[in-house]
């Protein structure tokens, strides 16, 4: 009984992942159902801390920048004897309430401010934030920052409303449809600046021939008078060289109103 068992040769164990079972042979690297790969979940890591990178980076230059410019106009405002302020003024729009461009949006104030005596005349310059609001397709609120620059410069003698710009592409579309602007002398002036006023005789005494060279020389800036002031902006946050001759031009546009014309006004405050 403890020989060699004569006869055949038991069967071999069969295969139990064959075509026959039915089932597959299992993969080497197969992913368990609902697990994810190592690397993939390594790569959303890396991912959102690229993400959060980029967000700490464009806030810390954002900073640095903003340090920046305020020592600069720091140092622009003591060269000029002017004042200068970083504080935020919430006001300046109730001040100065004929400026549309002081009222646009919410959350409005100025910043980066300087004021003194410029040439005689007071003068007040800033940086001016606000903010608008839309709605994506998906309903949800989205809020716009909107930056600029101006300056704001007194007149000696009461003023009439009047706006001057440079002229742009849908300007002259508005044109052929009728919306013209008041035209002057000036064929280059008149293709080069968008000019309104309500009294179109007190545009063309304010701006004649030599304040039209005196502009077409000048750097382009938005040109807005209310009955006090006037104020020189861009739509977009002045360099701190951008200053100076903003206030020239205010200056300048004051200087060369006519002698009769000063005392019209005069007579008018008096």
């Amino acid at each position: 009984m403890w020989g060699k068992t004569r006869g055949r040769r038991p069967a071999l164990l069969a295969d139990k992942t064959g075509p026959e079972s039915g089932l597959r042979p299992a993969k080497p690297f197969a992913k368990p159902v609902g697990a994810a790969w190592p690397w993939r979940q390594d790569m959303e890591i890396l991912f959102v801390v690229l993400v959060v990178a980029v967000i700490a980076a464009v806030a810390i230059f954002g900073h640095l920048a903003a340090m920046r410019r305020r020592k600069e106009l720091a140092a622009f405002a003591q060269g000029k004897g002017l004042w200068f302020s970083e504080a935020r003024t919430y006001d300046l729009d109730n001040q100065f309430p004929a400026f549309p461009c002081l009222r646009k949006g919410s959350n409005r104030y100025a910043y980066n401010m300087m004021g003194g005596t410029w040439g005689g005349r007071q003068v007040k310059c800033f940086d001016y934030h606000y903010e608008t609001h839309s709605t994506d397709s998906k309903g949800r609120r989205q809020t716009h920052h909107h930056y600029f620059s101006g300056t704001i410069v007194a007149s000696p003698i009461p003023l009439e409303p009047l706006f001057i710009r440079p002229e742009g592409f849908f300007d002259k579309i508005t044109e052929f449809f009728g919306a013209d602007d008041i035209d002057f002398e000036s064929a280059e002036f008149s293709r080069k600046f968008y000019v309104k006023a309500p009294d179109k005789k007190w545009a063309y005494d304010v701006i004649h021939t030599r304040t039209m060279e005196f502009l077409l020389g000048q750097p382009k800036f938005h040109i807005h008078f209310d009955r006090t002031s006037v104020l020189v902006y861009r739509e977009r946050t002045f360099t701190v060289n951008d200053f100076e001759p903003a206030i020239e031009t205010a200056a300048g546009i004051l200087e060369r109103l006519p002698e009769y014309l000063v005392r019209q006004q005069q007579e008018k405050q008096a």
